[in-house]
C-alpha cells in the first residue's frame, strides 16, 4: 500500500492544537476532512510533531497510507478545500515502513518576542515591553546546550519513557522588532520550549541569576519553571530527515 509524507505548514490560533480530539478543531481533523472529501474514503493520519493549542508551525509533517497512487496535483485540490490558515505544500512518495514521528532527526522551533505594541504581531509574537538582560538571555541559553535531563521544563502528565533530551542550538537572536530565541534539538517534551523561554526571561529580567537556571534544571521538578510564556509566539520551524533512508 502506498505511504506518503504531506508537508504542511499552519497559522495554530484558531486550533486547539495538532493532533486530532474529541469535540474539538485541530490541524489534523481538518486535514482528514479534506483528504475525506478528495479521495471520498476516510484516511488516518500520523504526525511528526504535536504542537499545542495556539501554536504555529512553518513545516510539519503527517503521513498515510492509501490504497493507490497519488498525483501531485492532489496538493491544489486540499488546498482549495482546507481553510486559508492551513496550506498542505508537498506530497512525498516514502518506503512502506517510513515514519515521520519516529525517523526525524531533530526539530527547530523558534520563540518571537516584539518590544513595542503592534497590531500586526498580536497573534505571531509576545509583546514583551519588559527591561531584559541580552548577556544573560545569551548566557543561560548556551547553558542548555548538549544532553540534559529536562523534566523541570515538561508539563505534568507528559508520558514519555525519558526527558532527556540533546540541544543541538540554543540561541537569542536581535531583530528590530525584538527577539528570537532558536532552538534546535533530537526530541522536545511537552510545553518545553515555552517552559525554557519563560525561565530564561525570569532570569533576564533578574528574578533569578544563572546558578538559580541552573538549580531549576537540576531539580527535575516542573513547579520550578516558568510556562506562562504564550502559545502565539511559538513556531515549528522545521523537521529533518535523511531523506534517502525515507524516499521511496
Amino acid at each position: 500500500m502506498p505511504r506518503y509524507f504531506l508537508e504542511v505548514r499552519y497559522l495554530g490560533s484558531r486550533y486547539n492544537g495538532f493532533q486530532i480530539q474529541d469535540n474539538a478543531i485541530t490541524i489534523q481533523s481538518e486535514i482528514e476532512k479534506a483528504l475525506h472529501l478528495r479521495l471520498r474514503k476516510p484516511v488516518s493520519l500520523t504526525g511528526s510533531s504535536r504542537t499545542d493549542a495556539g501554536v504555529h508551525a512553518l513545516q510539519n509533517y503527517f503521513h498515510f497510507d492509501v490504497e493507490q497512487e497519488l498525483r501531485s496535483d492532489i496538493l491544489y485540490n486540499l488546498n482549495a478545500i482546507l481553510p486559508a490558515d492551513i496550506t498542505v505544500r508537498n506530497l512525498i512518495p516514502v518506503k512502506p515502513d517510513a515514519h515521520c514521528r519516529f525517523q526525524a532527526l531533530h526539530r527547530s522551533y523558534s520563540y518571537h518576542l516584539h518590544t513595542q505594541k503592534d497590531p500586526l504581531r498580536t497573534d505571531r509574537s509576545w509583546y514583551y515591553p519588559y527591561a531584559i538582560n541580552p548577556d544573560t538571555l545569551q548566557a543561560v541559553a548556551q547553558h542548555l546546550m548538549g544532553t540534559h535531563d529536562f523534566t523541570s521544563f515538561s508539563k505534568r502528565n507528559t508520558q514519555v519513557r525519558t526527558f532527556v533530551c540533546t540541544i543541538l542550538q540554543s540561541e537569542w537572536e536581535q531583530t528590530t522588532e525584538g527577539l528570537i530565541y532558536r532552538v534546535r534539538a533530537n526530541r522536545f517534551l511537552r510545553g518545553m520550549v515555552r517552559g525554557l523561554v519563560g525561565t530564561m526571561l525570569q532570569t533576564a529580567r533578574g528574578r533569578m541569576d544563572i546558578n538559580g537556571f541552573k538549580e531549576v534544571i537540576d531539580a527535575r521538578d516542573c513547579t520550578r519553571a516558568d510556562f506562562t510564556t504564550p502559545a502565539h509566539g511559538l513556531f515549528l520551524e522545521s523537521v529533518a530527515y535523511n531523506w534517502e533512508e525515507i524516499l521511496r
